[in-house]
């Protein structure tokens, strides 16, 4: 795992903000819904935390940096075989997915 993508993916869990090249964690407080934490890559939404929802989606890109970037998330894995991604061994179409 990338220097990068341990740093990001620490940050997003423990909700602290991040910035290391193309990657960020942006972390929104909000009086009604809580703490919303967001993994940005190239300035595209990749995964969401709450309290109590982990959201991921591939944002369009299904790179090997935005497969590095998610992998590094608890609960998350991501591999590829002949172009398709699969998400902890199901077929996964990188839309919006809850964890």
């Amino acid at each position: 795992m990338r220097k990068t993508t341990q740093q990001a993916a620490n940050a997003f869990m423990a909700s602290k903000p991040f910035k290391m090249s193309n990657t960020k964690v942006v972390v929104h407080d909000y009086a009604t819904d809580g703490t919303i934490t967001q993994l940005y890559l190239h300035d595209n939404i990749i995964a969401e935390r709450s309290e109590t929802t982990l959201r991921i989606t591939n944002a369009g890109w299904p790179s090997n940096t935005t497969k590095e970037r998610l992998n590094g998330l608890p609960g998350v894995c991501i591999s590829q075989k002949k172009g398709k991604w699969y998400l902890n061994g199901k077929e996964w179409n990188g839309e919006w997915t809850t964890i």
